[in-house]
């Protein structure tokens, strides 16, 4: 079963995701139902249990080698500087330049109960900082500086209206 994405503006995604406890059937089936939503999404590499209205500390991606899944992630090392176009399932068709470490160390348990250290770098990297931040509440919005979020509010609540109105538009915000 695919869940409804939760959208920018929905209190769950400002929300802290509770630590995962047991990972069981019940775990398996989430992760599942995760895998579902985001294959049935609009290309996107990674989805986090928040976007979906569960506030667990569980996000899956499917980066081109194998679907993944973490539980109680934690980025345990992080270095340099890289400014990329980032996008989100929550607030679809908005895409801005970001500012994120270029690595990082990921750590976190498997579905069976492992744990698991990925490292990454560049896009991988900024995938995983960037559902972290889900399980955390933060959006991307959260990760902008000031004028740059102001403009990127404002074209959101544009997209939002052309939507209701029955127009369809993806944004590319180049803002620094």
């Amino acid at each position: 079963m695919a869940y409804e994405i939760r959208r920018f503006g929905d209190p769950v995604l400002k929300s802290k995701a509770a630590p995962v406890t047991d990972i069981d059937g019940k775990a398996a089936r989430l992760v599942d139902e995760m895998f579902t939503t985001l294959y049935e999404s609009d290309n996107g590499l990674a989805l986090a249990a928040p976007q979906i209205g569960v506030q667990k500390q569980v996000f899956v991606w499917d980066f081109g080698e194998e679907p993944m899944v973490l539980f109680n992630p934690e980025i345990v090392e992080s270095d340099g500087e890289w400014t990329y176009e980032e996008g989100c399932l929550s607030i679809p068709g908005l895409y801005v330049e970001i500012v994120r470490p270029k690595t990082v160390l990921l750590r976190g348990v498997d579905l069976q109960g492992q744990v698991v250290e990925r490292e990454a770098d560049e896009i991988e990297a900024r995938m995983y900082q960037h559902e972290l931040d889900h399980l955390d509440g933060v959006l991307m919005f959260d990760r902008m500086l000031p004028d740059q979020r102001r403009e990127a509010l404002a074209e959101w609540r544009r997209m939002e209206s052309s939507a209701e109105s029955g127009g369809g538009l993806r944004r590319r915000l180049r803002l620094h």
